[in-house]
């Protein structure tokens, strides 16, 4: 069975933050859809997260002079952050596909990426 991600990579925090609790169960229903979706058609969800753009977010990497840098928040200079994923599992990538058109409900952009066994 081969291994993937599925990333929310263009979420508005701003905007969930602004949401009511019936907006949020809204996309939490999604993902549980996309969750019986994903089963139907041999495939499962075996983890994921959604991701916290809290005050304790970090950025570490490592500058033109070598030096390390550790900055406040996420990469600045992204467009987009990284808001959410699912591990899942599946036989048929087209199946995948299928199954993730749903989340497209809730989330402006669904990235799938085969994950590389070792």
């Amino acid at each position: 069975m081969s291994r993937y991600v599925v990333m929310f990579p263009a979420d508005n925090e701003t905007e969930w933050e602004a949401g009511t609790e019936a907006d949020h169960q809204a996309v939490y229903d999604t993902d549980v859809e996309f969750s019986r979706l994903l089963e139907a058609r041999g495939g499962a969800v075996t983890g994921g997260a959604e991701i916290s753009h809290s005050n304790r977010a970090r950025t570490i990497r490592r500058g033109p002079d070598g030096n390390v840098l550790v900055t406040d928040g996420p990469y600045l200079e992204s467009a987009e952050q990284l808001s959410g994923f699912f591990f899942v599992t599946c036989e048929e990538y087209d199946a995948l596909v299928e199954a993730a058109q749903v989340l497209a409900r809730a989330h402006p952009v669904v990235e799938i990426r085969p994950v590389e066994e070792s």
